[in-house]
């Protein structure tokens, strides 16, 4: 969902309602720090037709369930909020209601860096609180203040319930208020900001600052923060590269068809597990629809399907990607960061099969969406552990099922 977004401090309305809210003493937030290293989370969703992956985060005292959409592509994790709430969406869980004392001040680390990590030096509208406003590149957003609660995270021997900071939103701008059906109750930034959830557990000893997910295109998969189940070998390993967002990017890229070079310049590129689909910016996108367009057969005819811009119909009604694969190549990514650097994009990670039993393509044109880099998306990290190390500043993808449940990895541990 979220490519880009952007923080900015908004004025602080809620104040006083978050103060007279007293619905329970609010627990011991110290957590300690955990031996086991690894915390591991069971996905759901798929690329289509859900349009995401998310999590099942259990959060409070006592804990309650909520599922979170995972976004390395931003920071923050919020929630819908009972603040009360001003603008909210129709949500799969009861909103989350805060209690009085969980309020983060403005002179809190993380309220600064949240702030200043966008390049805004404004002031907080009242020191017991931190404000925020985030906005995405699909128009969405949420505003809300900030707050610390317990999160309950699986651990190897047991779970462990750290004092974490994130996102009360109480004014979210998707459709008018309560119209729209939200498919999650909120985000789980996993952006490489001091407040993303994966540094917080590094800065309180739980975790290194490394997290992964393994996407199936059946369907869920794992999500996992932590090293332990990191392969020693088989991964491809890219230094990261610094963006303008500082987003998880490996760099420029070289594209190629069937193993034959495009013609394009080399491409910035961004991994962003928010966004559903991958989006290359106008020349990549216009050579690669070019390239497919001239290796397909006659048996292949274009139609309009309401899913994707750009779609095929074939003689017998598809069921899946493997009953059109033949027709199309793999297009590969070359980065010149790392030697043998090569990601490869085979159909099945860039091509969908409608209800409609179409063929489409995943690949969108970034130019529409106003990107000005492009975008690897969930269906080309499909079926593929994608690590994003921030302790050694790299990224890593090695291909494999991603149909593990995350209690057996968890038991594959003494």
């Amino acid at each position: 969902m979220a490519a880009a977004s952007r923080w900015t401090p908004v004025a602080g309305v809620l104040l006083l309602l978050l103060l007279l809210l007293s619905l329970a003493a609010n627990p011991s937030r110290a957590a300690t720090p955990a031996r086991s290293s690894i915390a591991v989370f069971q996905l759901q969703g798929d690329v289509y037709p859900t349009g995401h992956y998310y999590v099942t985060m259990n959060i409070g005292n006592p804990a309650k369930p909520y599922f979170l959409d995972v976004d390395t592509g931003s920071d923050l994790t919020w929630l819908q909020c009972d603040a009360p709430c001003r603008s909210c969406n129709k949500v799969p869980h009861p909103l989350y209601r805060p209690t009085a004392n969980s309020l983060v001040p403005c002179a809190n680390a993380l309220c600064t860096a949240l702030h200043s990590g966008q390049g805004s030096n404004n002031k907080c509208p009242s020191p017991k609180q931190c404000d925020y406003q985030i906005k995405y590149t699909d128009s969405a957003s949420s505003q809300g203040v900030l707050i610390n609660d317990n999160f309950s995270l699986p651990m190897r021997s047991s779970n462990i319930r750290p004092g974490l900071t994130f996102g009360c939103g109480y004014d979210q701008q998707v459709g008018k208020n309560g119209a729209v059906q939200a498919a999650t109750d909120g985000m789980l930034g996993l952006g490489r900001g001091s407040v993303s959830l994966v540094s917080q557990l590094k800065q309180q000893g739980i975790t290194k600052n490394v997290l992964g997910h393994c996407l199936s295109t059946n369907g869920g998969g794992f999500l996992f923060f932590g090293d332990d189940i990191v392969p020693t070998s088989r991964v491809t390993w890219v230094p990261m590269a610094n963006t303008s967002g500082n987003y998880y990017s490996p760099g420029s890229g070289t594209l190629y068809f069937d193993r034959r070079s495009l013609g394009v310049k080399p491409m910035e590129v961004v991994f962003d597990s928010g966004s559903t689909y991958t989006y290359f910016t106008a020349q990549p996108y216009q050579a690669v629809v070019s390239a497919l367009k001239g290796g397909l057969s006659k048996s292949l005819k274009q139609v309009s399907d309401p899913s994707l811009p750009l779609c095929w119909k074939g003689q017998k009604a598809f069921k899946s990607v493997f009953d059109v694969k033949k027709e199309f190549k793999s297009l590969f990514l070359s980065f010149a960061s790392a030697k043998n650097a090569v990601m490869e994009i085979p159909p099945e990670n860039y091509l969908i099969v409608t209800k409609n039993e179409n063929v489409c393509l995943g690949i969108l044109d970034g130019a529409a969406a106003k990107l000005s880099f492009n975008v690897i998306g969930d269906i080309t990290m499909q079926d593929q552990m994608v690590i994003y190390d921030n302790e050694k500043s790299q990224l890593g993808w090695a291909r494999g099922a991603c149909t593990r449940s995350a209690k057996s990895i968890l038991s594959s541990f003494p």
